[in-house]
């Protein structure tokens, strides 16, 4: 129990772990969806190569958008994408960051029942069993079946109960003959999958490793500011709905002692800390007008200290800010003749 702990902690310890663990997840879960299903070719020429090939391509399709739509940052991408200009500038470099990031983590699972699938054969064999060469592996001379016929009988190779052409071509070596083709494909695609992770892990720091260092920086701030900015509305509605019922009670008592109900008292519950939480925000409109503004034009990201404001205007306009001197300390020293 407490290494699942662990690993459940390391995956939420940031965006990019809990990603890559939903990542994991698909692709053991494509491995055990590709185990489960029972693949039954429907041994027909003009239906087999849909079948066999669409076994082999829809699935690794649906997991792929399945990847995006299970990542918490497609939402945040289109948002940043569709956002006004504003006040702070879109980079292109940190939006093709985001997006290659979540192509690539989708592409696991779609990359795992693909392999899967060319090793174990099935889909092949049942894709292409019509045309399986005949004249090197088989009876080509067969005197009673025409083209059609020979179709129909290849057809029925990946159902081997229902085969009946073993004088024309013997069902295991057909079979046999596809699944090598099969695996070879599927060993050739591991290669390949590998060998491109491979050359973008090592070789992407030799070329653009500050720009990739730029774009992965304010990437993650993105992401983390959106979650402050959720953090930081979800707490001012919380002390908004505090205050609101706080002065809907006192409404309430207001009119019941009026009405001569004398009701217990209680201490008063203290609303200055969740007044003090609104920030002067204290209606619909200026709430909306707030978040329509964050939208539209998001505050630069140049930190600056707020300037001192005095009764004629803003305090040091046009002046640099100085300290306060501190006191000057004196001494004294004192000289005796011997």
């Amino acid at each position: 129990m407490d290494k699942f702990r662990m690993i459940f902690q390391f995956f939420q310890s940031n965006q990019e772990s809990f990603m890559n663990g939903i990542c994991g997840i698909m692709a053991l879960a494509s491995t055990q969806m590709y185990s489960a299903f029972d693949f039954n070719c429907p041994c027909l020429p003009r239906y087999n190569l849909a079948y066999g090939l669409g076994i082999l391509l829809v699935p690794p399709f649906i997991l792929f958008l399945l990847g995006f739509v299970l990542n918490n940052n497609i939402s945040m991408l289109a948002e940043e994408w569709r956002r006004p200009q504003g006040q702070r500038g879109k980079d292109p470099a940190v939006l093709r960051y985001m997006f290659c990031s979540m192509a690539q983590r989708a592409m696991i699972a779609p990359a795992v029942w693909v392999s899967v699938t060319l090793l174990d054969g099935k889909c092949i064999t049942c894709a292409f069993c019509t045309s399986v060469p005949v004249e090197t592996l088989g009876n080509a001379s067969h005197p009673r079946l025409s083209q059609g016929e020979i179709q129909r009988v290849l057809a029925r190779i990946p159902c081997k109960e229902i085969y009946n052409g073993q004088q024309l071509i013997a069902n295991e070596v057909a079979v046999r003959y596809l699944r090598c083709i099969s695996q070879a494909l599927g060993w050739c695609f591991v290669l390949l999958m590998t060998t491109l992770a491979f050359l973008v892990r090592s070789l992407r720091p030799c070329f653009s490793q500050a720009a990739f260092l730029k774009s992965r920086y304010w990437s993650h701030y993105i992401d983390i500011e959106r979650k402050l900015f959720d953090e930081t509305c979800a707490e001012h509605a919380r002390s908004f709905a505090k205050v609101c019922i706080q002065q809907f009670f006192e409404g309430m008592s207001t009119d019941l002692v009026a009405a001569r109900c004398h009701l217990p008292r209680k201490a008063p519950v203290d609303a200055g800390e969740a007044a003090k939480k609104l920030l002067g925000i204290t209606d619909q409109s200026t709430m909306n007008m707030a978040l329509k503004s964050w939208h539209r034009c998001k505050p630069p990201l140049h930190l600056h200290p707020p300037a001192l404001p005095t009764g004629n205007g803003w305090a040091g306009e046009g002046q640099p800010l100085t300290h306060p001197s501190a006191p000057r300390r004196e001494t004294a020293a004192y000289y005796s003749w011997v």
